[in-house]
């Protein structure tokens, strides 16, 4: 049985390998053979940033693949990545594999189509998942009630007490929070507002509403025009694909409360930024805060930085000291998990 196993600055092989010592693949006999790559791993964090840039807006195809994995794809059954790419050229390569478990927050960096078209098995572990929906919840408190704002006139020299928003302002347990997408972050932050007594409701076409019960969420599932017009707080946790690219556009924020805030921590193309500008500028929803950005890093004329009803931070919702490190174990678990009982909520289900 045969892994290829992609390393990068981030996530080292030697912790993947490390990680997949434990895991049972199936019909595994004798020893595993593992082929080592690297993906960038020379870099450092802040070059490699700019390699992450560069696979989240351009995909697999557009940037480079480690020399030599074509050729040992062809007879791999199972490949371990971070964010190395996984491109339709490795994959029409693979004539035996089976499934590719990757450990972080999008699946840009995979050509999808092409897995899907040979039914090869996708695990998706969020790595960062705790970090993001703590952070989720951080925003709803800092752009409801001002925090960064307030801070910011602090250090510019201003008491300022009033802000845009005031008419609207109220506590967390006032708000309806809705959830547009309910993955493993979803799920998460719909736990946090639960054991905050906060109302959530969802839309999501793909989750199984019985299993979102066994688990003892409180969620009221409603179409998606509805829960549009009921969020006072609305949060975004969907992946970026053709079909969610822009799907908050105006039409929909024209839907929202006046009183009403969007929260960003999936993916910014997710979200039409004119409309969303055109939004705040004529207060037409209370506010928006993101964690992510069409160009990192934001430009200095960008028109978001005129706007006095956004809260805006450097696409750091995922970075804890301990989110990357554990993040290889944690898909050991998922796979272990998977291999034992054929289901797991982190398989990727293909449309």
């Amino acid at each position: 049985m045969k892994l290829i196993v992609v390393g990068d600055t981030l996530v080292s092989s030697e912790t993947l390998i490390d990680a997949a010592k434990d895991i049972n693949f199936p019909g595994k006999t004798g020893d595993l053979e593992i082929k080592t790559f690297e993906w960038f791993s020379d870099l450092k964090k802040e070059q490699f940033q700019e390699k992450i840039l560069e696979i989240e807006k351009n995909g697999p195809e557009k940037v480079a693949i480690p020399d030599g994995i074509i050729e040992e794809m062809k007879d791999a059954d199972y490949v371990l990545v971070h964010i190395a790419p996984i491109s339709k050229k490795m994959l029409e390569a693979a004539t035996k594999l089976k499934l590719i478990g990757t450990c972080r927050g999008g699946l840009e960096h995979i050509a999808l189509d092409t897995m899907k078209e040979k039914n090869i098995k996708l695990i998706h572990v969020i790595r960062n998942a705790e970090p993001v929906a703590d952070f989720t919840l951080g925003l709803m408190f800092t752009e409801t009630r001002n925090i960064a704002r307030a801070h910011y006139e602090i250090k510019k020299g201003n008491w300022r007490k009033s802000f845009s928003n005031d008419e609207y302002k109220t506590v967390l347990t006032n708000h309806t929070v809705g959830l547009i997408g309910l993955g493993y972050i979803g799920k998460l932050v719909a736990k946090r507002l639960n054991a905050l007594g906060v109302k959530v409701i969802a839309y999501d076409p793909f989750i199984d509403k019985t299993k979102i019960a066994a688990e003892g969420l409180r969620i009221d599932f409603l179409d998606f025009d509805e829960v549009i017009k009921q969020s006072d707080i609305l949060s975004l946790h969907m992946r970026l694909t053709p079909e969610t690219e822009n799907m908050i556009n105006k039409d929909v924020i024209n839907n929202m409360k006046p009183n009403s805030y969007i929260i960003n921590t999936a993916r910014a193309g997710v979200l039409n930024k004119n409309d969303l500008i055109d939004a705040l500028k004529n207060k037409r929803i209370a506010g928006a805060a993101l964690d992510v950005s069409w160009v990192e890093p934001i430009e200095e004329n960008d028109p978001l930085l005129d706007l006095d009803n956004i809260t805006l931070t450097t696409h750091i919702a995922g970075d804890t000291v301990d989110a990357i490190p554990r993040a290889p174990y944690l898909l050991k678990n998922v796979l272990n998990d998977y291999f034992e009982t054929g289901t797991s909520d982190m398989l990727i289900k293909f449309k």
